[in-house]
């Protein structure tokens, strides 16, 4: 009798205890990846082999844990919703099948964690390799190096590291993820990158 009663206490315990588990703290940055990055493959073209990759699978644990690492707690947008600063990643890869180059670039539009835009941050890299030999580790390895870039160029500026150790905490960070593909761009996106992958 006294074990059963030992059991409902532990189990009404545990039960109390999951919501709280479900509520996750505030972050200094929330990551913003626009869901096409999850359902648009995008074409990397060879002359005889041709590979398609969605880029938001790629690009969100490396920025998840580089971020992390470099600023402190993260989190991406549909999960938390207490943030300090809101971040959109936005990568683009592109592969020159002549000079057997892939060139990545990710780009960090950073916004007030109520959606006033701060700056934008620009992270390139290059490696050589062979589409028809293992591209997903090249890919990888691309888009490590350029957030690694990006990163570096973030940490240069102060404004940047002063909101996100004590910028404002927005409850409803969450929400301002939902609207951030119609915030204004804190600078206006060029096409170079597709000038790259021409050449």
């Amino acid at each position: 009798m006294m074990f059963m009663c030992f059991r409902r206490l532990v189990f009404a315990t545990v039960l109390m205890a999951l919501p709280l588990a479900g509520q996750a703290a505030p972050v200094n940055m929330l990551i913003y990846i626009h869901p096409n990055e999850y359902k648009h493959p995008i074409k990397l073209w060879h002359f005889y082999y041709d590979y398609w990759f969605e880029q938001g699978p790629v690009v969100e644990p490396l920025a998840r844990n580089m971020l992390a690492e470099a600023f402190g707690e993260t989190g991406m947008c549909g999960v938390v919703n207490e943030a300090r600063s809101l971040v959109w990643i936005q990568p683009r890869l592109y592969y020159n099948p002549h000079m057997t180059i892939f060139y990545g670039e990710i780009r960090a539009g950073v916004y007030t964690s109520r959606g006033e835009p701060v700056a934008t941050y620009l992270g390139e890299a290059s490696k050589h390799g062979f589409l028809d030999v293992v591209p997903k580790t090249r890919v990888e390895a691309v888009y490590r190096a350029a957030m690694q870039d990006l990163i570096v160029n973030m940490r240069k500026d102060p404004a940047l590291k002063a909101l996100v150790a004590e910028g404002e905490i927005n409850r409803d960070a969450g929400g301002a993820c939902a609207i951030v593909p119609t915030l204004p761009p804190p600078k206006l996106f060029d096409l170079d990158y597709l000038i790259k992958g021409v050449n």
